[in-house]
């Protein structure tokens, strides 16, 4: 059997990050004085999935993404036309999550050296991913650093995105109305997506990786309808931290019972990296990629209308008890 993987053992060690992240805070918060009073003053925390600045009536939301490791599994295949989607759509499933709907974004391609070819795949994916989520592109920058940017041979670049989008300030979602015994819905995940990657790569044989280039899905008009038909209670974008990240919606507790069974994918890395339960659903969406808190009665309504067409499902429920819970084969998961 080998050697139990971790994200970790990997190169990734998400604890290290969120306490990088913490001194980051501290220093970036102190500039919020600085539109204080002022048109665009700040409306949110740093933390959450996208933050808000004030601009009378409505709100503007901006995030920032990329698309990671990702790109080192394109460049293997030789194949580039995928990743731009997964650009956009880290970025717009990002906004999403406040209530925001997402309205255009700009990108950042740096490269080891210029290979039109290889650019314009890239471009064609940025454009799929825009035409999915309705937003423009309008703007962005190419660098090229032969000093910075490695990779794999002479085609290595590193691919980012910063979206912004607008909401009504009195529409904005920020999970302060999530109740106990509110129920989690969730979207199911396209695959991978655009996390774990590094720990994917390191224990699947080359000759699966195509599955890991499948794009993010992207949620944007499934969940722009949801907050125009419905009362909903709060929004989550399920990337790297996998289940915790519903951590960052509310101060109570989700118990996650009835989760669906993960595409193969999952369980082949799992089985190949000889990787725990734990493990698995802090690194990888495991299957959901969007969730959705909501009353009883709208989530039934929700289920019967869209639960189908839309793939989308009951996951759980709000509990008193913080953490997240997850139920698997009868055995109890938990997450604080």
């Amino acid at each position: 059997m080998p050697e139990k993987m971790t994200y970790s053992k990997a190169g990734v060690n998400i604890e290290r990050e969120d306490l990088a992240i913490k001194g980051i805070k501290k220093i970036l918060q102190k500039t919020f004085k600085f539109r204080k009073g002022k048109i665009g003053e700040v409306m949110g925390d740093i933390g959450s999935f996208a933050n808000v600045i004030d601009l009378g009536d409505f709100a503007l939301a901006m995030c920032t993404d990329g698309v990671g490791s990702k790109i080192l599994i394109a460049q293997e295949l030789g194949k580039y036309d995928t990743v731009g989607i997964d650009l956009v759509a880290m970025n717009v499933n990002d906004l999403i999550c406040i209530g925001a709907e997402p309205i255009a974004m700009v990108d950042y391609l740096a490269v080891k050296m210029v290979n039109p070819d290889i650019i314009k795949d890239i471009a064609l994916g940025i454009y799929e991913g825009a035409m999915q989520a309705e937003i423009a592109v309008i703007g962005g920058e190419t660098a090229t650093l032969p000093e910075i940017i490695i990779g794999i041979g002479e085609n290595g670049f590193d691919l980012v995105g910063t979206g912004i989008g607008v909401v009504r300030k009195e529409r904005k979602i920020t999970g302060d109305r999530i109740h106990a015994g509110d129920v989690v819905l969730g979207f199911k995940s396209s695959g991978i997506h655009s996390n774990g990657l590094t720990l994917a790569r390191k224990v699947l044989p080359r000759n699966m990786w195509i599955d890991l280039l499948t794009p993010t899905r992207i949620y944007v008009k499934e969940v722009m309808e949801l907050i125009r038909d419905y009362d909903i209670h709060g929004l989550a974008h399920i990337t790297g931290g996998g289940v915790k990240n519903l951590l960052r919606l509310t101060d109570l507790g989700f118990c996650l019972d009835n989760l669906p069974k993960p595409k193969m994918i999952f369980g082949k890395i799992q089985e190949m990296g000889n990787i725990s339960d734990k493990e698995m659903y802090k690194t990888f969406n495991m299957g959901i990629g969007f969730c959705v808190i909501v009353d009883k009665v709208s989530a039934d309504e929700i289920i019967s209308k869209h639960g189908s067409e839309w793939k989308i499902s009951k996951i759980g429920y709000v509990t008193e008890e913080p953490g997240v819970r997850v139920l698997k084969d009868d055995e109890e998961i938990v997450f604080r």
